[in-house]
């Protein structure tokens, strides 16, 4: 069990450490940053690389923003196959509908508790 524990840290740090050295060293933005470990999830899934990174490290692999890509493009590769072309278009979002309202429910529930302030650079 300590060797899943272990494996799962050390995926989702890579992934996440990987981010911080972009966000460090290059002029890319954070947004753009977040794009870009989207679609690298989505690309790593469609040619079937994902699986074997999610079958070592579980939540390492599926937590962090590239498990969203991943999970978009898994819905709407599944969905494609059961309804064809529509599912392009209706199989991600279907995915992904669970994760999405979960984080829109709990941004306005802490927006409700905490009071924003702006970032002084």
């Amino acid at each position: 069990m300590w060797l899943l524990y272990l494996k799962v840290f050390l995926v989702g740090g890579l992934i996440c450490m990987l981010g911080q050295i972009l966000i460090i060293k290059t002029n890319i933005t954070s947004a753009r940053i977040l794009v870009l470990f989207v679609t690298i999830g989505a690309i790593l899934e469609a040619l079937g690389l994902y699986d074997p990174i999610v079958e070592f490290a579980g939540a390492g692999a599926t937590v962090p923003i590239t498990g969203f890509g991943r999970s978009l493009a898994k819905g709407a590769i599944d969905a494609v196959k059961q309804q064809g072309l529509l599912g392009v278009f209706t199989g991600g979002l279907t995915a992904t509908a669970g994760g999405i309202a979960a984080a829109v429910i709990f941004a306005y529930i802490f927006s409700l508790l905490f009071s924003s302030k702006t970032k002084k650079y």
